[in-house]
């Protein structure tokens, strides 16, 4: 059996930035190969829309009493894992389009320039120091994981784009519906609880 996993993530889910270590710990105690691939969440779509300021006051909302208790309910929960981490997760002040952000972890992979990437785009956008809608500012952070930033401009202009939404065509047609989404041997597995079953198959 290969060990070859495919992981969908996106940069606004705080799920998405715990399954780094996950994935790091299949990678090394299983001799797992995890390949990376961008899935664009569009959340308005089942928790709501909101805005609130520094203070957590909100400023505009489209949510009802459930979708609240959900999104609140979940930042509880990843913190309590992000603090075991030593991870800072703060609550986006608003719902970003994280597109920017998905085909910048395209380009930086044709630049072997991954990893970096991966980890300062999730630490600073959960620490609320980085606008993965930006097209400058997640290029910055593309300089300064090593990658040649000349085609930036250009390929998230277009190109980029494009690919991520083939990317995510694709996954949505083999059944992936969030993030972050573990696919093995065929299987998909979405969330970290999963990962004792993940990690029998790679024993077998």
């Amino acid at each position: 059996m290969s060990k070859k996993i495919t992981l969908y993530s996106d940069y606004k889910s705080p799920y998405a930035y715990l399954a780094i270590s996950a994935a790091d710990a299949l990678a090394r105690d299983y001799g797992a190969t995890v390949q990376w691939c961008p899935y664009v969440l569009d959340i308005p779509a089942y928790l709501g829309a909101a805005k609130v300021d520094d203070d957590g006051n909100v400023l505009s909302e489209n949510r009802n009493a459930h979708q609240w208790r959900r999104v609140k309910y979940s930042y509880m929960d990843v913190r309590r894992y992000a603090n075991r981490e030593g991870l800072t997760i703060r609550g986006p002040r608003k719902i970003f389009n994280s597109m920017t952000a998905a085909t910048g972890m395209l380009y930086a992979q044709a630049q072997s320039a991954f990893r970096p990437y991966h980890d300062l785009v999730f630490e600073r956008f959960f620490k609320r120091e980085l606008d993965i809608e930006d097209v400058a500012a997640v290029g910055a952070v593309l300089a300064e994981a090593g990658a040649d930033t000349t085609g930036w401009p250009g390929y998230a202009a277009e190109e980029g784009p494009a690919a991520v939404c083939r990317i995510q065509a694709q996954a949505e047609k083999e059944g992936v519906f969030g993030v972050p989404t573990f696919v093995f041997d065929g299987e998909i597995f979405w969330g970290r609880e999963h990962l004792p079953v993940i990690q029998e198959m790679l024993m077998d």
